[in-house]
């Protein structure tokens, strides 16, 4: 027998998520059960395709026709939800694959999270589908819905209401309850939906997969995701690039950003630089828009599909309160929210609208005047429209009660309906819980206006949309290292011999092994104990500094070989490196590392033994341009040192950046370096070089 499944798929993941034909293995009429909960679920939504229920012990359930196995069942169905115990998934999953169905939504628990019988079973359910074709949902997840085509392979009783050509939120979550919370969220805000689908283990399938999908999915304009971990990182940098080419979103909420570092590493930068850290980076960088809160997550989505276009710039705020001005003042300074400021003078499209005793400003306080001349809603917000710069308005007012609104919302209702602005406007009531009519709140947005209860949260989802960056990156040339015959921790002199050709600046030195083989020196020098077995020569008594003549210099050499002996016996030096004393300046680190799932990430912050201490860092993708690098570099808290602090001189921090872009651009070049340890880096009002060098190579 054959399914009759009429649906032209070009791609596999079309059988699970838009199917004609969907067969319930553990069918049930009894309330609460699994299996009952789909059959409702797709019922009481309309779904139009073909049910086969599959149940030994019943001969129908409903009026519909059980069969007695999977064995049973036609052929070629689309999807079949598992709502049976763990012990039956596995033999259920090699039938299907045997009735060449399409796809499998497994709800069971207990596998790859129930200890290694469990993780055994999930890796012979993901043979079996990559062997088949056979997508696999889960396990252990809450299954999918399809608000397009009425679609609920789920347990969780769904209510569908259609998108009805409305852009839609796609969500991809690894946490099936999480999932649900946020499209009630999302649903109670009148958005729509578009899929969701809970990931659970990923056993066949995983988050990269359905964003795949969902890129390409004409009804859907903003992907939501929560997920713990990426398994495979590089599909979904390249998804998240083709969304952003595509015009489309990526939210990203994602628990576990204090996870330990993968492995502790040799250098400064592999333990300044964590996984979550670095994954980040990258995500950013692939255009993707961090969120902190399940909050966060559905304002900036709301923000992102309900308006105009996403925010640029500047924010203009008004209110109507004196308190709410220093207020916002207040919090947009700590959340580094940008209120460009305005005057009289400067604002005259403004001035004109409002009354002589109301100054011009931003925020901006209008007083209770909107209650006496509600039309001076209209026209402030007809000059803020115009203002080029503001990239969004946030409106604080205060509601209090039907008549209150009922007086100040028509005239804002009737300035985003005629003048139709092409920037976010956010609507935020101060006093959450004043009794306003749902007519107004349904109005706004139907007009592309958010609605949201406090304007705190209007301000922390703009910023969260402010930090997406335009997508200027270019592949930058490469920069090729002799690595021949390389391999673990490479000492400084060796590290210094690799990196000075390729205009890494250090200072003038030279690797010896005797005293004697030291010659000529332009003294005061350093000495610095040289083994891939010493990473921080300075913990061992290994660098010795201001030597000042070669009577200095025999002392200093057996000093240093005693240090290190004292603090290591079986430790055997390959020499020394001498090197001219530098001046003093400030000192950076500056590292990079290379992480096997995300590829390279550049560290660049307050340098020196207190690096790890204060740590004053910045994370920076290997292919920002150098003018891109010196602005994240101001934004270090040590920054103020490198401008010019208390008169002193503003240092080059263009050769700072030159540095860090020829690092990014070597570890692209070459993937097996796995770090780089430049500690410290001393820059000067002219120029800059880096003191220490370490690295890493696979």
């Amino acid at each position: 027998m054959t399914a009759d499944s009429h649906m032209t798929t070009t791609n596999p993941i079309d059988r699970l998520l838009r199917p004609r034909s969907v067969a319930i293995i553990g069918a049930s009429d009894k309330p609460g059960a699994l299996g009952a909960s789909v059959l409702n679920n797709l019922t009481r939504n309309g779904f139009d395709g073909e049910i086969y229920l599959v149940n030994p012990r019943r001969d129908e359930i409903n009026g519909r026709r059980c069969y007695p196995s999977i064995t049973d069942l036609p052929q070629n169905i689309d999807a079949a939800v598992l709502a049976i115990p763990r012990a039956g998934v596995l033999p259920a999953i090699r039938d299907l694959a045997a009735q060449k169905t399409g796809a499998a939504v497994i709800f069971s628990a207990g596998f790859a999270e129930g200890g290694p019988e469990g993780m055994a079973e999930q890796q012979q359910i993901a043979d079996i589908a990559h062997a088949s074709g056979m997508i696999v949902e889960g396990p252990n997840c809450l299954g999918m819905v399809n608000f397009i085509d009425s679609v609920p392979l789920t347990f969780v009783e769904t209510n569908i209401t259609p998108l009805n050509n409305r852009p839609g939120i796609g969500i991809v979550s690894q946490s099936g309850a999480m999932a649900c919370v946020l499209g009630t969220t999302i649903a109670a805000r009148d958005l729509g939906l578009s899929f969701s689908v809970s990931t659970g283990n990923e056993a066949a399938s995983g988050v990269e997969d359905y964003v795949d999908y969902l890129v390409a999915d004409p009804a859907t304009r903003v992907i939501a995701m929560i997920v713990e971990q990426f398994r495979k990182p590089q599909r979904f940098l390249a998804a998240a690039r083709a969304a952003r080419a595509a015009g489309k979103l990526i939210v990203l909420l994602h628990p576990g950003k204090s996870a330990a570092a993968r492995d502790s590493a040799a250098t400064h930068t592999g333990a300044m630089a964590g996984d979550y850290a670095v994954m980040r980076v990258h995500v950013e960088r692939a255009g993707v828009v961090f969120a902190e809160t399940l909050e966060e997550l559905a304002d900036i989505a709301e923000i992102a599909i309900r308006c105009p276009a996403l925010p640029t710039g500047g924010t203009a705020v008004f209110g109507e309160s004196g308190a709410f001005k220093a207020l916002t003042l207040d919090l947009c300074e700590d959340l580094a929210v940008d209120l460009p400021q305005i005057h009289d003078e400067d604002s005259p499209t403004l001035r004109a609208a409002l009354p002589p005793f109301v100054g011009v400003s931003n925020p901006l306080d209008l007083t209770a005047q909107g209650l006496v001349e509600p039309d001076l809603y209209y026209r402030v917000l007809s000059a803020l429209f115009d203002d080029d710069r503001f990239g969004a308005i946030v409106m604080g007012v205060i509601q209090t009660d039907p008549v209150t609104t009922g007086i100040k919302i028509p005239p804002i209702l009737r300035a985003v309906s005629e003048l139709k602005p092409t920037k976010p406007v956010i609507y935020a009531g101060l006093d959450e819980g004043a009794d306003i009519p749902a007519a107004f709140i349904a109005d706004l947005r139907a007009q592309g206006v958010p609605c949201f209860p406090s304007t705190e949260r209007a301000f922390r989802a703009l910023k969260r949309l402010n930090g997406l960056r335009p997508d200027t990156a270019t592949a930058p040339a490469p920069l090729p290292a002799d690595l021949a015959g390389l391999h673990g921790v490479i000492p400084e002199y060796r590290a210094k011999a690799i990196l000075g050709p390729l205009g890494i600046p250090f200072p003038e030195g030279r690797f010896v092994t005797s005293p004697e083989a030291c010659g000529d020196l332009t003294y005061p020098v350093v000495l610095k104990a040289q083994s891939a077995e010493l990473s921080h020569k300075s913990d061992a008594g290994g660098v010795l500094l201001n030597i000042r003549d070669a009577e200095q210099l025999a002392t200093a050499w057996k000093t240093l070989y005693s240090n290190v002996a004292a603090y290591n016996p079986a430790l055997t030096l390959d020499g020394v490196l001498i090197e001219k004393m530098g001046d003093r300046g400030v000192e950076l680190i500056i590292g990079a590392k290379t992480d096997p799932d995300w590829g390279p990430v550049i560290l660049a912050g307050l340098g020196g033994v207190t690096a790890e201490l204060f740590h004053d860092v910045r994370l920076l993708a290997p292919d920002l341009s150098e003018a891109e690098i010196t602005a994240e570099l101001l934004k270090l808290k040590s920054a103020p040192l490198l401008t010019g602090f208390r008169g002193s001189a503003p240092l080059d921090l263009a050769a700072v950046s030159a540095l860090i872009a020829r690092l990014g651009r070597l570890l692209l070049t070459e993937p097996s370096i796995r770090e780089i340890d430049l500690n410290p880096v001393v820059v000067y009002p002219s120029g800059v070089t880096a003191l220490d060098a370490l690295m890493l190579v696979e």
